[in-house]
């Protein structure tokens, strides 16, 4: 079985990435590309500042691009939206209710109580939320689905795993080192970034501590609402670093019941299992979690593409004097942390038949 895609915003960062990413994928095929009127109607090699570090896939140069309109896109029974926030929320809606399947990297339909706000590693139960989504919406195959911010993506596979073994979390303060690939190309200025820190993105912290309460809720008994946990509390600051790609993050957590030691929430992080991997997926890592011994680690240059850049790297556990634990993770923001989470999130609904 072969799927036949359509990607959105294929020529900006998230784009290239779905389309390096996909080029070798055993389900899912490239069938259309779309992206600014500007960019229409021009070769996707022709429209296309490629900035991959492998070449444009061969099947993909000679596609034409396409604008956003569902009309060019009927032959694809899914679509994977890169697409700019300034545009993504309209396009996005207007392709859910031609009844496609939608999944997003764009911010403008996270927080909408009927759209599962889903990271593979984490929280793919939400996807029972799509019965009652494609009733309110009149649809009989489609469904839309977003990903996390890519900060978010990482911490909350961590907070993930320690929720479930350890029970409710109290606090969570974390500190952001993000890399220049997840403002997009051109992105931040050379003159802002080389030998620099940006203690300020636009938006982030507050991304932050707002998704990692939908992403941990749970469903209500009739499937039709996320129930949030309003007694967690969430403290972000983003910081823009000159890394390309990897967002690494220093997080404390505080439980609500248990006192964890390091040495339990490190076994905790070992044997975290998620449904993507027992469900064996394409591109779900074998181990969700990957510690670091070193006292040195995680490190984008050394680490980053554990899993294939689909699993999280965690190190530097250990006990906080202020909260209950402390420790250091990384995770790749353009493949996890965006397009890798919209394919795999794909592919888990491939399996569990929402897709047919």
């Amino acid at each position: 079985m072969s799927i036949p895609v359509g990607v959105l915003g294929a020529t900006g960062t998230v784009g290239q990435r779905f389309i390096q990413l996909l080029e070798t994928h055993p389900l899912f095929y490239v069938h259309a590309v779309g992206a600014s009127e500007r960019s229409s109607g021009k070769t996707y090699e022709e429209a296309t500042n490629w900035k991959m570090t492998t070449p444009i896939p061969e099947k993909q140069r000679s596609l034409i691009v396409q604008e956003c309109n569902p009309a060019y896109f009927e032959g694809c029974k899914i679509i994977f939206s890169g697409l700019d926030a300034s545009v993504a929320g309209d396009v996005e809606m207007e392709f859910l209710l031609k009844d496609f399947v939608v999944f997003s990297n764009a911010k403008n339909h996270r927080m909408n109580p009927l759209v599962p706000l889903m990271v593979p590693l984490v929280n793919p139960d939400h996807f029972d939320i799509i019965p009652h989504q494609r009733k309110h919406f009149k649809l009989n195959k489609g469904f839309l689905v977003t990903n996390a911010n890519c900060s978010t993506t990482g911490l909350v596979v961590a907070l993930k795993a320690l929720e479930d073994k350890f029970g409710p979390l109290a606090k969570i303060n974390v500190v952001t080192m993000q890399a220049i690939s997840g403002a997009g190309y051109p992105g931040v200025p050379s003159l802002d970034i080389l030998g620099n820190v940006v203690p300020f993105i636009s938006g982030e912290e507050e991304k932050i501590e707002i998704e990692v309460k939908k992403i941990l809720s749970k469903l209500n008994n009739d499937q039709t609402g996320f129930v949030e946990d309003n007694e967690i509390r969430v403290s972000a600051s983003c910081n823009r670093v000159p890394v390309i790609d990897g967002h690494t993050e220093s997080v404390f957590v505080e439980f609500r019941d248990k006192r964890v030691t390091p040495e339990e929430a490190k076994q905790c992080f070992e044997g975290y299992s998620c449904e993507a991997t027992q469900l064996k997926t394409f591109s779900a890592p074998q181990q969700s979690i990957i510690v670091l011994e070193q006292k040195d680690r995680p490190q984008p240059r050394l680490d980053l593409m554990l899993g294939n850049g689909n699993a999280v790297a965690v190190g530097r556990i250990r006990k906080c004097n202020i909260f209950d634990l402390k420790f250091t993770l990384l995770c790749h923001n353009t493949i996890l942390g965006a397009a890798g989470s919209s394919i795999m999130n794909a592919e888990i609904a491939v399996a569990r038949g929402i897709i047919n």
